[in-house]
């Protein structure tokens, strides 16, 4: 049960946002849609933040939805990874690293599911999640393998979603009942 109650699937104010999230969720509102419109002007700035993130990074796809699903269990943010897997999966990741994410630790050193590149987002992602403040030796292991633009996208990407995960454990934002689902392509 959430923390606050969320609007209504009807809900349709500020209509030129609500219609905007709609067309983007194939008319439905996610639980998340329905608990950031109680401020307008915060689920603007969300949706324009999480768009660039989800659309117009040149950071590899797989690498950052690895990146979301790590900060997900992390957090212990279901919604997130519920609706990240299969953006992961679909990017090219498998099922066993998927499972693999419960030990994010023991992933990072996992050389037969994991690349190189993505022990090294690994890393990152539980060093910037856990202790804020990444060693030297982690930054330089992701600074050596992705451009400049990369590294600085993952970790935007990283720093987003430890929001979005506090955000929804928070406010214990739940799974959409069947019927009513969303791709995180669709900006979460």
């Amino acid at each position: 049960m959430p923390r606050i109650a969320y609007l209504p699937q009807n809900h349709a104010d500020p209509e030129d946002l609500v219609s905007a999230i709609r067309q983007r969720r194939g008319g439905e509102l996610l639980n998340l849609d329905r608990m950031l419109l109680h401020s307008p002007a915060f689920a603007r700035g969300w949706n324009d933040l999480l768009g660039a993130v989800r659309g117009e990074l040149g950071l590899d796809p797989r690498l950052r939805e690895l990146a979301i699903c790590a900060v997900a269990r992390l957090n212990a943010a279901e919604y997130e990874f519920i609706h990240h897997a299969p953006e992961f999966l679909a990017a090219g990741g498998g099922a066993e690293q998927l499972a693999a994410l419960h030990d994010i630790p023991a992933a990072v050193e996992d050389r037969t599911l994991f690349s190189v590149r993505e022990r090294a987002v690994l890393a990152l992602t539980y060093e910037m999640t856990r202790r804020v403040r990444v060693t030297e030796a982690h930054f330089a292991a992701v600074r050596a393998l992705l451009p400049a633009q990369q590294v600085v996208e993952l970790v935007g990407v990283i720093a987003t979603y430890n929001m979005v995960s506090r955000f929804l454990v928070a406010l214990d934002v739940g799974i959409e009942a069947r019927g009513v689902v969303g791709s995180a392509a669709d900006g979460f």
